[in-house]
């Protein structure tokens, strides 16, 4: 009698997961545990039987990789506050791990050079710095521990030194470094891995990094000082008895905004103060320290004119003394 066998072999393949759930674009997590058994399946004359292969395990290697991108879409103005620059750092690896971040203001082609004040991470996500709230890191130290294919928000703030000039930019480069090293695509970090796997450097050999633009916003002050003598007699020469008018023009240009702008002015000798003259933009200012901006003593005039915008209108102030 003639025996036949009919024999057919599948396989089946199932992870097991020693780490948090894979993302998609990171790939399957890294430690996950890749395991595949195969069985074959025969018929011996009227036996049929079905027979199982041993089973083949595979460790997923980390694969180390990471992106940053600038989340500013215009310069971000800096003036008597620095700019806030902001990031975005995301692990696009397979593995949960830090990143050391380092701002850099020292980019090639810049106008200026800004001077870095403070990295900090975006604590509750909102992508608006605030002191106090968001965590200050160290300028080169280590990120939190970003999972697979999440993202975090990286705020640099960064201040436009005195030899800027208005509307000047400059950019800042953010680079993101795996903790776990960097290099060559493809190099492996033996036992550096999640769970004690190899790691592997990916496609960005595990650093990357973003340029963000601040642009300087500053006001130039002026201050013009002229003067209108008119004498007893109804002519102009500064003989005693003349009135002396100051007058003394504030003129603010650029983008930014001057702070605490103040005038003061020293009465000239061989002078006598007129009391009640002083003013400001044509409004009278009284003599006395109280609620309005100005102020005259024995030995001169002051004004406050506080906040002055670049561009905004001129401010006068005017006093009156007497040649002695």
């Amino acid at each position: 009698m003639k025996h036949t066998r009919n024999l057919l072999i599948t396989g089946s393949i199932g992870l097991a997961c020693f780490a948090a759930q894979s993302a998609h674009a990171a790939g399957t997590a890294a430690g996950t545990l890749i395991t595949n058994t195969a069985s074959a399946t025969f018929t011996s004359g009227t036996t049929s039987a079905t027979i199982q292969s041993n089973t083949v395990t595979v460790k997923v290697d980390e694969l180390v990789n990471v992106a940053v991108t600038s989340l500013s879409s215009t310069p971000v103005a800096a003036g008597n506050a620095p700019a806030v620059l902001v990031y975005q750092v995301t692990n696009t690896g397979n593995g949960s791990e830090p990143f050391n971040l380092t701002a850099d203001p020292a980019v090639s082609g810049n106008a200026f050079n800004s001077t870095i004040q403070t990295v900090a991470i975006d604590t509750n996500g909102d992508g608006v710095y605030e002191p106090g709230t968001d965590a200050i890191i160290t300028n080169g130290a280590a990120s939190p521990i970003i999972a697979p294919d999440a993202s975090i928000k990286v705020f640099v703030l960064a201040n436009v030194p005195s030899t800027a000039t208005d509307a000047q930019t400059s950019q800042v480069k953010l680079t993101a470094a795996s903790t776990l090293g960097t290099g060559t695509p493809g190099t492996v970090l033996a036992g550096k891995g999640a769970g004690g796997v190899d790691a592997v450097i990916g496609a960005s050999g595990a650093t990357a990094n973003a340029l963000d633009t601040l642009v300087a916003s500053l006001a130039n002050v002026t201050l013009t000082k002229s003067a209108v003598v008119v004498d007893p007699f109804g002519g102009t020469a500064p003989v005693p008895g003349a009135i002396v008018t100051y007058s003394l023009l504030v003129h603010a240009a650029g983008t930014g905004t001057a702070n605490g702008v103040a005038v003061n002015d020293a009465f000239p000798a061989g002078t006598t103060y007129q009391a009640g003259t002083l003013t400001l933009n044509g409004a009278a200012l009284t003599d006395a320290a109280d609620t309005d901006a100005g102020t005259a003593t024995a030995t001169g005039i002051s004004v406050t004119l506080g906040n002055v915008a670049g561009g905004s209108a001129d401010k006068t102030v005017t006093f009156k003394v007497k040649i002695n």
